[in-house]
């Protein structure tokens, strides 16, 4: 779903907003998850695959789509792929958006995890 980029830098000052942006929603929504998954008996990991999953569907899945379609959609004619791309906020730097975008939706829900308790110590133990 593509949400207003209009105010969003260009290059990497926007591909670290859009991240920051997708940090965000899963901090949120890693909050929930863990509300629900608690009852329902889930693992952490599982809450967090839920989270990364659910953000990256709310914030980055209008950019993994143009990037998917620019490279391998057929386009009938170079006019129609103009019109495209005019649509498209920084099309030369979309593939660095959805970089920092799903770096983004791990980080918040790997920080979600932290802030509610999240064995730290145990997971680098390997326990």
């Amino acid at each position: 779903m593509h949400y207003d980029q209009s105010w969003m830098g260009y290059g990497l000052t926007g591909g670290l907003e859009a991240g920051a942006i997708s940090a965000v929603a899963a901090l949120l929504l890693y909050l929930v998850v863990h509300a629900i998954g608690r009852r329902a008996g889930w693992s952490p990991l599982r809450q967090l695959a839920v989270a990364f999953l659910l953000s990256l569907a709310l914030t980055a899945s209008g950019d993994m789509w143009d990037l998917v379609y620019f490279n391998y959609g057929q386009t009938e004619s170079i006019q129609f792929l103009k019109a495209k791309l005019a649509q498209v906020h920084d099309p030369d730097s979309i593939g660095l958006r959805v970089f920092w975008e799903m770096v983004g939706a791990l980080v918040g829900a790997g920080v979600g995890w932290l802030v509610l308790g999240g064995d730290w110590r145990g997971a680098l133990r390997g326990d």
